[in-house]
């Protein structure tokens, strides 16, 4: 895809802060570090995002990110833990529009990054009705 500014990183057309790269994926550094090695890793193939992926291609991406992650977290004895975040469409706060993943390194409570959400009651019923509509879909 010619506008997208991932393509342009993955065709070297944009320079960016690569930490791995093989035939399936490229993983480089986010230019806004949230935390010290956030880092993105993205397929080569213009997918727009995770719904678009194909086994094939889930399977060949996210068996690399242990790998990465491992690297990540074995390059500062300082981090304590990773974040691993797929945001997919704009309202779950997706900006660039070729699927990536982010893994953040984490270096204590207080760091720069944080995951909060407010959780909500449920009754057996309406649990019950998510489930089958969900299951549902799992047969389509």
């Amino acid at each position: 895809m010619t506008d997208c500014i991932f393509c342009k990183i993955i065709n070297k057309e944009i320079p960016s802060y690569v930490i791995y790269e093989d035939e399936v994926v490229v993983a480089f550094l986010d230019i806004s570090q949230v935390t010290p090695g956030h880092t993105l890793v993205l397929p080569k193939k213009h997918v727009p995002n995770i719904m678009e992926y194909d086994e094939e291609l889930a399977s060949d991406v996210f068996k690399r990110i242990p790998k990465i992650a491992n690297a990540i977290k074995n390059s500062n004895p300082d981090i304590k833990g990773i974040n691993i975040l797929n945001n997919n469409g704009e309202v779950a706060f997706q900006s660039v529009f070729h699927s990536h993943i982010h893994i953040i390194p984490r270096y204590s409570e207080q760091d720069s990054f944080g995951l909060k959400w407010q959780t909500h009651e449920h009754t057996n019923d309406e649990l019950l009705a998510i489930t089958n509509s969900i299951a549902k879909q799992m047969e389509a």
